[in-house]
């Protein structure tokens, strides 16, 4: 699917603006509309472990279109970034790090391993960098990710400041249950999904999210058919 009918149907296409990139390939953008209302009170976002399988070289990663050749059902991704300390106003200028497993639950820059059987140490696909525009959002393209053991659907989030000093490791949460993107995108064989949900680690579950998600949990609008859209607000203390 073109990148544009794919705007077009998720509801975006009037909406996208400008984003410098150095990523010459169809990338998805932020849209101001997507911003977090700012209300002067806000509470940072919680802090998460980077997992076993963080971005080696995250500075060699600047792109919005993170698939490399992971196929899938297709995930435009927006993330905001506002800051606490300046009554919950959006960051311009921070630098985001984003990573997630492929479909299948696996990882790039790592394998070869009893934690990983299958070897992806030479490729480096869905990760990506990009800096936050003027409204504190970056956009990526990617796919939905799958779920491997002891873990619910969740995508990794580095946010620095412009110097490049570390603000916040966290994860982004799925919303879940009967009729969620979770269960239905994993239910798609034809789209290559073929855990189901048989096994899955639900968020209350989940060794990272069982405290609380409540601020890690995305908002997601679509369909498998014309993919789906994820929107998350990161609050950091800058």
């Amino acid at each position: 699917m073109k990148r544009k009918q794919f705007l077009k149907r998720l509801g975006m296409s009037g909406l996208i603006v400008p984003l410098l990139t150095s990523c010459s390939r169809d990338d998805v953008t932020p849209s101001a509309t997507n911003a977090a209302v700012s209300s002067g009170t806000c509470s940072a976002t919680d802090s998460e472990t980077e997992g076993p399988f963080p971005t080696k070289s995250p500075s060699g990663l600047v792109m919005t279109d993170i698939r490399s050749d992971r196929t899938g059902v297709a995930l435009s991704i927006v993330v905001t970034i506002q800051n606490k300390n300046n009554a919950c106003a959006a960051l311009a200028g921070a630098i985001v790090d984003i990573w997630h497993c492929d479909k299948d639950g696996t990882y790039s820059e790592y394998g070869g391993t009893s934690m990983q059987p299958v070897n992806y140490t030479a490729v480096h696909f869905l990760r990506g960098r990009q800096t936050t525009d003027s409204n504190g959002q970056v956009g990526f393209t990617s796919i939905f990710p799958g779920w491997y053991q002891g873990r619910s659907t969740h995508i990794h989030v580095h946010v620095y400041d412009a110097a490049g000093k570390s603000l916040l490791v966290t994860q982004i949460a799925f919303p879940e249950g009967t009729g969620s993107a979770v269960s239905l995108v994993n239910g798609s064989t034809a789209d290559g999904y073929t855990k189901g949900m048989t096994g899955y680690t639900a968020n209350v579950s989940d060794n990272v999210f069982s405290d609380s998600w409540a601020n890690e949990l995305a908002t997601l609008t679509g369909s498998i058919d014309n993919g789906y859209a994820l929107a998350h607000t990161i609050v950091v203390t800058a």
